[in-house]
């Protein structure tokens, strides 16, 4: 006797399928993107004193950073650091409590394996207000596009 899934389960396997056929390079780019949108001119440098709010990897080539709840900062690397990707924890070298662009890097943790430190190219300050509008309204729009 051949089972049949339930309609629930039905629901779920295609749900899974296509979680699952997103494209996680594709999300990153657009999440990049958002930030990049909503990010200052660059800056030489910010103070940090040696607590993170937060981080959000976005790809292999930058990272958002939280200094604070309402500080944050898009640091894009010099090259390509995929290991950041994975990462469970980061680390930041500092001068004197301050962040430098070309001469600080993103160290990331979590690996087994020595891991390559992220050389950081360019520092800008981003609105982060506006980037949860943006995300509140993204959200939005995938539900009603859902509900339709």
């Amino acid at each position: 006797m051949k089972l049949l899934p339930s309609a629930a389960t039905a629901a779920l396997i295609a749900l899974l399928g296509t979680a699952c056929a997103t494209d996680p390079g594709a999300r990153d780019a657009e999440r990049l993107s958002l930030y990049r949108a909503n990010a200052g001119e660059p800056v030489p440098s910010f103070r940090y004193f040696g607590r993170l709010s937060g981080w959000t990897p976005l790809g292999a080539d930058a990272i958002a950073l939280w200094t604070r709840p309402g500080t944050a900062y898009l640091l894009e690397f010099r090259g390509s650091c995929p290991d950041i990707e994975y990462a469970s924890a980061i680390q930041v070298t500092h001068q004197f409590s301050t962040v430098y662009a070309r001469f600080d890097r993103v160290v990331p943790l979590g690996h087994t394996q020595p891991t390559i430190p992220c050389y950081i190219g360019t520092i800008r300050p981003l609105d982060v207000g506006a980037i949860r509008d943006a995300e509140r309204a993204r959200r939005e729009n995938v539900d009603t596009a859902e509900r339709d």
